[in-house]
């Protein structure tokens, strides 16, 4: 009987692990074609152009960072050119179509929180409430940007907070109550000499924003700039303009457009150092990063096109690319759908 029940025990783990990874897919990679109809392009963790899916609306957007954005199956693209959002739901290794969001100004960047939709434009910001089945067409909050003169260029949540990049020279937040925009933004402090800031990437109440004309990469919190690194180095040393950002366990990555070139750096709760100047190169100029466990997907383009290239990333930072595809559409924004 024990031998029976040993064998039977075993058979059930052996089943039950079965149907995990049967139940775990593969990553894919999406990011958006970005042309005058625009579409969600879908790459398998081998670099293959699974799917284009129509978005229904037009692209156009440049210079942003997060206009593709992912929370579990759920992927949202902007249309710069048609002023709304659509939304996808992965099903197995492709997506459906399931709503389309209009939005106060042009789409540039998109950001998830588990109960909301919050959406960029070039002169607005603005939260939509997720339901059970799906997102609601009106918002719920908008606030006009500090700025609003079209440089908007990234949103991501830093607690209760919005933390927004406008790349003339403005990093701002907007609050937010029961996850709706609240109230007007408000600048945060930063150096004389800080120019440009671009991307960002957020990990509980932290925001890590690059200033990228400055070679800098900077730690926000409740409103704060509380830390400051500098990627470049007068004289033409180091890493420069560090445009986009993304994070995977203690590692910060950011893509540095002129430089074709990705920085490892090591983020705390109250400070940023670097790791590694170099921890990997792009053909072209980088224009989105995206990050998951794992792995890192890094977006470029130059003359010849636009490419999406896949790392691993392994304990100890160290990026191995495991796939490139090519493509000529000039893509935009990058997301990862585990």
């Amino acid at each position: 009987m024990k031998r029976i029940g040993v064998f039977v025990l075993g058979a059930i783990l052996l089943t039950t692990t079965a149907l995990r990874a049967q139940a775990a897919p593969d990553p894919l990679v999406v990011t958006a074609s970005n042309e005058s109809l625009n579409q969600l392009l879908v790459f398998s963790s081998t670099g293959a152009l699974l799917h284009q899916i129509p978005t229904g609306g037009q692209g156009g957007v440049g210079g942003n960072a997060g206009g593709v954005t992912v929370s579990g199956g759920t992927v949202a693209v902007v249309n710069f050119g048609s002023s709304t959002v659509t939304l996808f739901e992965r099903t197995g290794d492709t997506f459906t179509t399931t709503q389309t969001l209009g939005t106060a100004s042009a789409a540039v960047s998109v950001a998830f929180s588990k109960d909301h939709l919050y959406v960029l434009g070039t002169t607005t910001i603005e939260s939509h409430r997720r339901g059970e089945n799906a997102i609601d067409q009106a918002p719920d909050g908008i606030a006009t940007l500090v700025q609003a003169d079209g440089s908007a260029a990234q949103v991501g949540v830093a607690g209760d907070q919005l933390v927004i990049s406008e790349k003339s020279n403005t990093v701002e937040t907007v609050a937010l109550r029961g996850g709706a925009v609240t109230g007007p933004t408000q600048s945060v402090a930063l150096p004389p000499n800080s120019n440009a800031p671009f991307g960002l990437v957020t990990r509980g109440a932290n925001a890590y924003v690059t200033i990228a004309h400055s070679d800098e990469v900077s730690l926000i919190k409740n409103g704060r700039l509380v830390a400051l690194v500098a990627t470049g180095t007068p004289g033409g040393g180091g890493q420069h303009a560090p445009c986009w950002i993304a994070v995977v366990g203690p590692y910060l990555f950011t893509a540095n457009s002129p430089s074709r070139s990705i920085s490892r750096l090591v983020a705390t709760g109250n400070n940023v150092v670097i790791d590694e100047l170099v921890a990997a190169t792009t053909i072209g100029a980088p224009t989105d990063i995206a990050a998951v466990d794992g792995l890192v997907a890094v977006v470029d383009g130059d003359a010849s096109g636009s490419r999406v290239t896949q790392f691993s990333v392994s304990a100890d930072g160290t990026l191995t690319p495991v796939s490139r595809a090519s493509i000529a559409a000039p893509i935009n924004g990058i997301g990862i759908v585990r």
